[in-house]
């Protein structure tokens, strides 16, 4: 070890490695302690690029970094490599442009009824699939978000108890008959998620168009766990955090979004496919235990300013009967087991291809960007104004 001390690329590789590790590799977080403290340590001697690298990947670990942040900021690192290759760097250059002049066009074309998130919900989707071939699919989940984001505001916000439910009901029966059981203002909501969802298996081919029935069946368990977080919330009823968690990992909207980044993938998101991924596997509930206990963490306090329902956080507090600080800490550990299982998932052998797990692993990795430190989808003014900046505002200057 002391031999590796002097070596900040290999402390630098190893650290990353290490983040990969699964249950019970107890070295391999013992290794993330020891680089970890040993490049902050050499941080301040460090000289451009790696200083910058070293920076980037003390903040979010390269297996944890959305690809195409990651390929915007290495662009810039190779850039000052005095080894580069010019040609290369030009190809990059110019391959990073291409592309983003593609998802521009494409967040152009998107119009939907939506609150002023579409930008942010393509943003999010970019980091599931950047892929140009993947353009269906993105264009799909996108739209899929937008209309959780309103959907999720129209429980936390805007409906009564009575309207949840009505609301609720209308979903399951999914029947564009029953809108006029819904107050005024849902009804615009109601009829133009119907009609999504139709454009959708418009655009499916003739072998493709089961999987709006999945899609479907997916919405109508995120309004049940919408409506259940609704009564908690009017009952001041605070759960134990397993009670909590099997219904705000659904809630999460995770497990539905996706099953709606399968939708528009190509022939490897086959009939199987869908009934494993709705059928909550282990990678699915980790991700969606990364994004409920992050976005919990991070915007608890401001939620409990208002009539909301009780967090991971406060029920973690009142069940174990400790501060705030600990039990963001404890929950903080669920987050870093959650990692190990998606990590192990991915090792193992399994029947379905990677790139429909890649689509799991992404969602997760897009959590680790938006609600590291605080919560970056509601606050987008903030660094997540960068970011869109970054992939979608800003081309490489050549």
């Amino acid at each position: 070890m002391s031999t590796l001390g002097s070596d900040v690329k290999g402390l630098l590789s190893l650290y990353n490695a290490a983040y990969l590790g699964t249950h019970g590799e107890i070295i391999l977080d013992e290794a993330i302690s020891f680089t970890r403290n040993s490049l902050v340590s050499a941080l301040a001697d460090l000289k451009p690029p790696l200083t910058t690298q070293v920076s980037l990947d003390l903040e979010t670990p390269l297996c944890r970094r959305i690809r195409r942040l990651l390929a915007r900021d290495y662009i810039s690192i190779y850039q000052e490599d005095a080894t580069r290759d010019d040609a290369i760097l030009e190809l990059a250059k110019l391959d990073f442009n291409l592309l983003q002049s593609l998802h521009r066009e494409e967040l152009k074309n998107i119009t939907i009824f939506a609150r002023d998130r579409l930008v942010e919900c393509y943003f999010w989707i970019l980091a599931v699939y950047f892929e140009p071939y993947y353009s269906r699919a993105r264009v799909i989940t996108t739209k899929v978000i937008a209309h959780i984001s309103i959907l999720d505001d129209i429980y936390d916000v805007y409906s009564t108890l009575e309207e949840s439910q009505r609301l609720t009901e209308a979903i399951q029966r999914w029947d564009a008959k029953v809108v006029h059981q819904l107050p005024e203002y849902m009804k615009d909501y109601y009829l133009k998620l119907m009609h999504t969802f139709k454009e959708f298996e418009d655009l499916l081919a003739s072998n493709e168009k089961y999987r709006i029935t999945y899609l479907k069946e997916a919405m109508k368990d995120l309004s049940e766990a919408y409506f259940e977080e609704s009564k908690w919330r009017d009952q001041h009823y605070i759960p134990t955090l397993e009670e909590h968690l099997q219904v705000s990992l659904i809630s999460s909207a995770y497990p539905m979004l996706e099953c709606a980044s399968f939708v528009g993938m190509g022939e490897i998101a086959t009939k199987e496919a869908f009934e494993w991924i709705t059928s909550f596997p282990k990678i699915v509930q980790a991700s969606a235990i990364i994004g409920r206990i992050m976005n919990d963490i991070t915007s608890h306090e401001l939620e409990q300013t208002r009539e909301h329902v009780a967090s991971t956080v406060h029920c973690y507090m009142k069940e174990y009967g400790t501060n705030v600080h600990t039990a963001c800490k404890k929950l903080q550990v669920l987050v870093d087991d959650a990692w190990k299982d998606i990590n192990e998932e991915c090792f193992n052998q399994t029947t379905f291809p990677i790139a429909l797990l890649q689509r799991i692993v992404n969602f997760a990795r897009m959590i680790e960007i938006l609600y590291k430190y605080i919560d970056g989808y509601t606050n987008s003014s903030t660094k997540t104004k960068e970011y869109i900046s970054l992939l979608l505002v800003h081309p490489v200057p050549l």
